[in-house]
């Protein structure tokens, strides 16, 4: 796993294709320090070096590979669902358990406020420190996640309430015991269940899209993806292991797989792609939280004026349309 700095933190995680940048970054605040030490005046000479952070800026984060893009999704100082909760709703009270099983950490479901909207937010989990991410079985949920979920979602359809969905997963658990517990028939479930909510139903990929995990709170009128996000049928090192039976080829796996915003909304999996800060959204999180929160709001607005009948027409007939192609 490759190492990433951010000008907005004090992470030591640095990522391979960002070192020229880093080193520019660990120049400038040289030369802030001791501007601030010694009284100096070297504005122009600080003129200089912020100028060429943001161009060499522009030009690594114009041109990312699919590969980079995952690097830069998977980054630790990514702003996750519980920084959206913050940022971007209002009294967040949360519901626990799929009233089965357990509670599953890795889904976060409550009640909350956006904008001037009621709703319930579905929302994957990762953890921010170690203990956090071992709580949260590093966002890859169990299928009582996906059926807490669902329970959830079923509450909010009650209530009329809009459903908004937070994807950020490697993909479902896939352990033995997920899998006794129902794991794949859990997803299906959802799938067949969100297609046909009498509510409103949003779904933006905030970091990582993994496979059938983030497909399982995925389905909506509206999808939406970050710009450094990843959203694909599998993750680049599963797709190397089965194809070349190796995990080297992970690069290449990203390449053919087309897992960036740019492809998916190309290929229409996703409606809108939200722009970045320049440097990925950890270089300005509260941004990121500002742009997130605006494409909600905008969205409710547009999606509340449908009919229950015209809604939940219109939400199959954008399913339907997904992988359609004409050869020639």
């Amino acid at each position: 796993m490759s190492t990433a700095t951010s000008t907005a933190s004090s992470s030591t995680y640095e990522l391979d294709f960002e070192r020229p940048l880093i080193q520019l970054e660990r120049q400038l605040s040289e030369l802030e320090n001791h501007a601030d030490e010694n009284g100096v005046n070297i504005n122009a000479e600080l003129r200089k070096l912020r100028s060429s952070h943001t161009a060499m800026l522009k030009k690594i984060y114009g041109k990312l590979s699919a590969w980079n893009t995952v690097k830069v999704a998977r980054h630790p100082d990514r702003p996750q669902s519980v920084d959206y909760l913050r940022m971007c709703f209002k009294d967040f009270c949360e519901l626990h358990g799929d009233r089965r099983y357990a509670d599953d950490n890795a889904i976060v479901t409550g009640f909350a406020r956006v904008g001037p909207y009621k709703c319930m937010v579905v929302a994957q989990a990762k953890g921010k420190d170690v203990k956090e991410r071992i709580k949260c079985n590093f966002g890859m949920p169990h299928p009582e996640g996906y059926r807490k979920a669902l329970l959830k979602m079923k509450l909010a359809e009650k209530y009329n309430l809009p459903v908004v969905t937070l994807v950020d997963t490697p993909g479902a658990y896939p352990g033995v015991g997920a899998e006794e517990r129902g794991q794949a028939e859990a997803i299906a479930y959802n799938l067949q269940e969100m297609s046909r909510l009498k509510v409103p139903v949003l779904s933006i990929v905030i970091g990582e899209g993994g496979s059938g995990g983030a497909l399982g709170i995925g389905v909506a009128d509206r999808v939406a993806m970050l710009q450094y996000a990843w959203y694909s049928v599998i993750s680049p090192e599963g797709c190397s292991s089965i194809l070349w039976k190796t995990g080297d080829k992970a690069p290449e796996a990203a390449e053919a797989l087309k897992i960036t915003a740019a492809e998916n909304l190309k290929r229409g999996i996703v409606d809108e792609v939200i722009d970045e800060p320049l440097g990925g959204a950890h270089r300005n999180v509260e941004l990121m939280g500002d742009r997130v929160q605006k494409w909600i709001v905008q969205n409710l607005r547009e999606l509340k004026r449908f009919k229950v009948e015209n809604l939940v027409s219109k939400r199959y007939d954008r399913l339907r349309a997904l992988g359609t192609y004409t050869e020639e």
